[in-house]
């Protein structure tokens, strides 16, 4: 038997000329400097299993460690979205019972009538998913609100297979590494609960986001991708 290890890895595509042109848009938007009035905002989702426990938890003692019955109970799904600032060090963890068209536009509504309640407009770094539309709003709101919300966003998409590229996707996975991953959270509520803290703690830390590659990097670092030039 074969018991050769596999690496599982996001392998970017050659010669496409279409991932191009969308990655180096991306990298041109990590490169502009900090406007207030425009800011740049990167956004990612990730399902999550809600785990409730079979039975009660013992708690910790002095002479023994917190002990968890190894069954459990799973409680549905949530859907995590992660909105961040990259430039300004925020962030906001929100959780959903559901990732649908129109939980995608009442979650971009609450930032643009909130936080971003003064800016003319948002550049929005995210991927291509079906319900990530202009179209998404109107099925939110009715036609005036909609379109006041659509024009104030300047949308950025990151390729296929380039998620590496979206800088939110990066703090879903610090997220789910330092608050989310080895625990049983049992209820949305709970969930809410624990990503807003996590949230909140991390903003006051105030940790910025260093992005190092740009364009000239990728044209050297990426060749493959790049299509060849047949004269």
């Amino acid at each position: 038997m074969n018991n050769r290890k596999i690496q599982y890895w996001v392998i970017p595509p050659k010669n496409d000329a279409e991932f191009v042109a969308n990655m180096e848009e991306v990298l041109e938007t990590y490169e502009k400097p900090y406007d207030e009035s425009h800011p740049v905002i990167c956004m990612d989702e990730q399902p999550v299993q809600l785990i409730k426990e079979s039975r009660q938890p013992m708690p910790e003692t002095e002479n023994h460690p917190r002990r968890v019955d190894y069954e459990y109970e799973r409680n549905g799904t949530a859907s995590i979205f992660m909105f961040t600032e990259p430039l300004s060090g925020w962030r906001e963890a929100i959780a959903r019972s559901r990732r649908t068209k129109v939980d995608w536009a009442l979650e971009m509504a609450y930032i643009l009538e909130g936080r971003y309640a003064n800016c003319e407009k948002i550049t929005l770094v995210c991927d291509n998913l079906n319900t990530h539309t202009k179209g998404a709003f109107y099925e939110a709101f009715e036609p005036a609100r909609a379109r006041d919300l659509v024009r104030r966003i300047e949308f950025c998409y990151t390729p296929k297979h380039g998620s590496w590229l979206n800088i939110a996707e990066n703090e879903l996975s610090a997220m789910t590494r330092q608050c989310v991953s080895g625990r049983r959270v049992g209820d949305l509520g709970t969930l809410q609960k624990e990503i807003s803290a996590w949230s909140a703690d991390v903003n006051h830390r105030q940790r910025g986001v260093e992005w190092h590659m740009k364009i000239a990097d990728a044209r050297f670092k990426l060749k493959s991708v790049y299509p060849k030039i047949k004269v």
